[in-house]
């Protein structure tokens, strides 16, 4: 997703009152964007901290200020600085976050980013966007482009089957259809699901994604239609589950529909094994994998 968030932003970068800070990152994906802003696009090296300090700066002059990093340098080790130079005077920064979930698993705990959109949004005023599909990065950036306060873009890998036809972008979308369970999912790590869905048969799930968080209004309806009448509801996100869209969403289904589906909650178990591989090795590891989730949806109707 870093290219075609590289594309979007160089369609604007000719505008005077934009300007780009990374940490030290960005290479063989941001070099163009960089030749195109010169000056304007400062590279603060490994320097969180201070990056997001001069974000806030900017935002406070007018200055559409975008700041990038792999996601837990930019919203763990900087967090004091998010919460009280940007999220307190809901000042407008655009925070971006690549590798989310496992994304860069190979190298450990302190790269994982799997606590990120639930640790900003217990801040005041933040937003989390979270594209599923290279398609979403464009359409996502317009909509961080006009919302007033601070926010947050989780960028990872899409890895959608060959032809699949991608869905127009909301906030919500469902993107399979059956009379299987339902399922709600966020981030790229729904399109590694899809295929293993053809084997289903009867079972194939009605699958939502959501895009951006938090979730403090009113679900779809045909979303809560469809879990009335499957009274089954899976949950997946490769985060925590303290603070992920399980807790917002079971919180809604209660206190304004009360609804309690017989529920299954998949997500992100631990930072910390006993040894680190490619992201997909680490999803397993967690039951994130395709496989895992097939064997939880035939278990839910012996």
């Amino acid at each position: 997703m870093r290219n075609q968030f590289c594309e979007k932003l160089n369609s604007f970068s000719s505008n005077s009152d934009f300007c780009f800070l990374t940490g030290d990152l960005g290479f063989n994906a941001l070099e163009p964007l960089a030749k195109n802003m010169k000056k304007r696009f400062i590279n603060v090296g490994v320097s969180e901290q201070n990056m997001l300090s001069i974000s806030a700066a900017f935002a406070r002059q007018n200055i559409e200020c975008w700041a990038y990093s792999i996601a837990p340098f930019c919203y763990a080790r900087a967090f004091e600085q998010i919460r009280n130079d940007i999220s307190f005077h809901n000042l407008p920064v655009r925070i971006v976050g690549n590798g989310g979930g496992y994304g860069y698993g190979v190298m450990g705990p302190t790269h994982h980013s799997i606590e990120d959109y639930g640790t900003l949004c217990t801040l005041p005023n933040f937003c989390a966007f979270i594209p599923t599909f290279d398609e979403d990065v464009s359409p996502i950036i317009d909509r961080l482009r006009q919302h007033q306060g601070p926010t947050y873009l989780r960028l990872g890998v899409d890895e959608k089957p060959k032809d699949w036809i991608v869905p127009k972008y909301k906030k919500w979308r469902q993107i399979t259809q059956g009379n299987g369970p339902t399922i709600i999912s966020i981030g790229p790590i729904t399109t590694t699901y899809l295929e293993k869905f053809n084997a289903l048969e009867d079972l194939r799930p009605n699958m939502w994604v959501v895009s951006e968080l938090p979730i403090l209004d009113n679900l779809p309806k045909k979303l809560i239609t469809q879990i009335k009448q499957s009274n089954k509801l899976i949950i997946i996100e490769e985060h925590v589950a303290n603070g992920g869209i399980a807790q917002q969403i079971s919180l809604l289904l209660i206190q304004k529909y009360n609804l309690a589906p017989k529920f299954v909650h998949s997500y992100a178990t631990s930072h910390v094994f006993s040894k680190y591989g490619s992201q997909n090795y680490l999803r397993k590891l967690s039951k994130l994998d395709p496989e895992n989730l097939i064997k939880i949806i035939r278990n839910l109707y012996k």
